[in-house]
């Protein structure tokens, strides 16, 4: 089985986001980048089924600037075994994206695309949905536990009501959430090896794709700032001012 993970640049997700000055966008210069948190979810569970002997092949992919290669290094300290990078410097939308990694699918037969419910930049959560509709492939979305037994996944997910169970099979489309799996640190021998591994570098024109802006940020602002609470001194205070003062009951 070999299984075609997609993974995303985007700032990490412990620092504090900053908006530009002129309120374009939010600050990525001199700001630490890293992997998409759902994307390291989807690659450890790709690296794992390759471990238990389920997959033979991991490959990694993602699409931006020359400074995303980056990420597809650290996927492959995890454990892909190669990588396709799709370079362009223009922001790519949901769509474009599932566009893309159509044709990398096409030109690569995987059994299973595995990838991030979302990236935390955007928080689309489509790409994965676009890609199965575009391929016709069945899909599992929010993934919590993934077995995979007799040519299909039995993949258990998250939804308001609790836990669903569903059994895709293959080829298909996954998309990961958070309580999948706890990704494993690249070590530093990894590390070094993952720089020898093969890296293809592509264009979105190779694969026949012309990316199109859809979607205009007119504005980005920060959100108001919260006034500070008070304390009260008892119950009947608190009845009072949730009555007269924010006037909530």
């Amino acid at each position: 089985m070999k299984i075609l993970t997609p993974v995303k640049r985007v700032i990490d997700y412990n620092v504090k986001v900053r908006v530009k000055s002129d309120n374009t966008g939010v600050e990525t210069a001199n700001v630490k980048m890293s992997m998409n948190p759902f994307d390291e979810i989807a690659v450890e569970e790709a690296v794992r089924l390759k471990e238990a002997g389920t997959a033979t092949e991991v490959v990694a992919v993602t699409i931006g600037e020359s400074k995303c290669q980056e990420t597809l290094r650290t996927a492959m300290a995890m454990g892909a075994d190669t990588a396709i990078h799709i370079e362009t410097d223009t922001v790519v939308e949901p769509l474009d994206v599932a566009k893309i990694l159509k044709a990398v699918v096409e030109e690569q037969s995987p059994d299973m695309v595995i990838m991030g419910k979302q990236a935390i930049d955007d928080d689309s959560n489509q790409t994965g949905q676009m890609l199965a509709t575009l391929l016709g492939w069945g899909q599992a979305t929010f993934a919590s536990e993934v077995v995979i037994e007799d040519g299909a996944a039995k993949v258990t997910r998250e939804i308001d009501g609790g836990l669903q169970t569903l059994s895709v099979k293959t080829p298909c489309i996954i998309t990961t959430d958070l309580r999948l799996n706890e990704p494993r640190y690249a070590s530093l021998p990894n590390i070094m090896k993952a720089k020898k591994k093969p890296l293809e570098t592509k264009s979105p024109s190779d694969y026949g794709v012309e990316i199109k802006t859809r979607v205009t940020t007119l504005k980005v602002e920060d959100p108001p700032e919260r006034e500070g609470g008070i304390t009260v001194p008892d119950v009947d205070t608190l009845i009072d001012k949730l009555k007269n003062e924010a006037k909530v009951i």
